[in-house]
C-alpha cells in the first residue's frame, strides 16, 4: 500500500483568464520578473504563517495550519520550504492542545508535510512528534486516531524513524486499532507494524497473541496476491514464532485454512510466510500441527510451491511435506494420490508427452 495520499485534497482548477485581444507577447524578462514576484508573495506567506504557528493566538495558528495543509499539497519544494522557515516544531506542539480543531489542523498539516518528502519526516520525528502522535491513538475520537494513524505510518516509512517508533510504545496500540478500528485504520495499522517489524531484530516482541483473529480477518477477505496481504502474512509468520501466537493461529476462525489458501493463491512474497507460518507449526509440535495442517488441503499448494515459489519457500515447502508426511501409516496420504497430484502439476508446467518424466 502507498503513503496517505487520500489525505491530500483535489487541487482546485485554477480559471483561466480569458485573454485581451491585443496582448503584447510576454518576453523572457518579464516572465522572470513575474516568478520573482510570485517566489517573493509565496516566501513571505510563508513566513507570516510561520510567526502565526509562534505567536498568534489560538484561533490563528488553526487558520494557518490550515492554510499550510492547503499550500503544501502542491509539491514536495513547498512542502521543504514550510520546513526551513521553522512550522513543524509549533505544528508539533499544537498536537497536545485541548482544543479538538487545533489537534485535527495540526495533525492534516503534518501530514501533508511528511507525504513523499523523507526530510521532513525524519525532521517531524526529531523534533518530537511521536510521544504526541502515540497519546492520540489512545483518544476515543476515531477520526483524530485514525489521522494519528495515518500519521505514524507516514512517519514508519523513512529508515531512521523506525526504530524511534518501534520503542515509542506505538505498536501495542495499533494492535488494538487493529481490532476496533475502522477499516482504513486497520489497513493502516496492518502497514506501519509491517514497516516497524523489519526494523528490530527481534520483531516477535512488537506483537501480541492478540493480533492473529484481526489479522486472520483481514488476510481472509483480502486478494491473496495482494501488497497487503504480503504484509498481513509476514506478520503472521513473525506471530507463528512463539507458542501464544501458534495456539492463537490453530484457534482463529478459519486459521489455518486462510494461510493454507494464501500458498495456494498468494503472491511469491505472500506464498513465502505463509508455508513459514505453517512450518513453525509443525516445527514446534508435529503431532499437535501436522493433523489440522492436512485436514485443510494444503498438500497441492505445497507440492506445487516446491516447483514455482521463491528458493526460500521451496525449501521450507519441502521440509513442511516430509513433517507432513511423517504420520503414523494409517493416517498417510496414499502414494498413488500424491503421484496424480504431482502429475497434474507436471501437466500444467510442461508439455504432456513430458509430463511424467516432469513429475519424476
Amino acid at each position: 500500500m502507498g503513503e496517505r495520499e487520500r489525505v491530500m485534497e483535489v487541487v482546485e482548477q485554477q480559471q483561466q483568464q480569458p485573454e485581451e485581444q491585443e496582448q503584447e507577447p510576454e518576453t523572457s524578462e518579464t516572465s522572470s520578473s513575474t516568478s520573482s514576484t510570485t517566489t517573493w508573495k509565496q516566501n513571505l506567506t510563508m513566513q507570516l504563517l510561520s510567526d502565526k504557528l509562534t505567536n498568534g493566538n489560538l484561533n490563528s495558528k488553526i487558520e494557518a495550519a490550515r492554510e499550510i495543509r492547503r499550500m503544501v499539497r502542491k509539491s514536495s519544494k513547498t512542502r521543504s520550504k514550510f520546513a526551513a522557515v521553522g512550522v513543524i516544531q509549533p505544528l508539533i506542539f499544537m498536537l497536545s492542545s485541548s482544543n479538538l480543531d487545533a489537534r485535527q489542523s495540526s495533525l492534516l498539516a503534518l501530514l501533508n508535510l511528511a507525504v513523499r518528502n523523507e526530510r521532513n519526516k525524519v525532521q517531524i520525528v526529531t523534533a518530537g512528534a511521536v510521544p504526541p502522535l502515540v497519546e492520540l491513538l489512545k483518544m476515543q475520537n476515531n477520526g483524530i486516531r485514525e489521522l494519528a494513524t495515518a500519521a505514524i505510518l507516514t512517519l514508519s516509512s523513512a529508515a531512521s524513524n523506525k526504530s524511534i517508533i518501534a520503542a515509542s510504545g506505538a505498536a501495542p496500540l495499533l494492535v488494538q486499532i487493529l481490532k476496533s478500528g475502522s477499516v482504513q485504520s486497520k489497513v493502516d495499522s496492518v502497514t506501519t507494524l509491517h514497516n516497524l517489524s523489519i526494523s528490530i531484530e527481534n520483531s516477535i516482541e512488537l506483537l501480541d497473541a492478540s493480533a492473529v483473529s484481526p489479522l486472520i480477518n483481514l488476510l481472509k477477505d483480502c486478494k491473496k496476491y495482494s501488497k497487503f496481504a504480503e504484509k498481513a502474512s509476514s506478520l503472521l509468520e513473525i506471530l507463528s514464532n512463539s507458542e501464544e501466537g501458534r495456539t492463537a493461529i490453530s484457534l482463529a476462525h478459519g486459521g489455518i485454512l486462510t494461510i493454507v489458501e494464501t500458498v495456494e493463491d498468494g503472491s511469491l512474497v505472500s506464498t513465502e510466510h505463509a508455508v513459514g507460518a505453517l512450518l513453525s507449526l509443525c516445527l514446534s509440535n508435529r503431532d499437535k500441527y501436522r493433523e489440522l495442517i492436512l485436514r485443510e488441503g494444503a498438500i497441492p499448494g505445497l507440492l506445487r510451491l516446491t516447483v514455482e515459489g521463491t528458493v526460500k519457500a521451496q525449501d521450507k515447502a519441502r521440509t513442511l511435506l516430509d513433517l507432513l508426511r511423517d504420520s503414523p501409516e494409517e493416517k498417510r496420504l496414499d502414494t498413488s494420490v500424491l503421484e496424480k497430484i504431482v502429475y497434474d502439476i507436471a501437466e500444467r508446467l510442461d508439455r504432456v508427452d513430458k509430463a511424467g518424466e516432469t513429475s519424476k
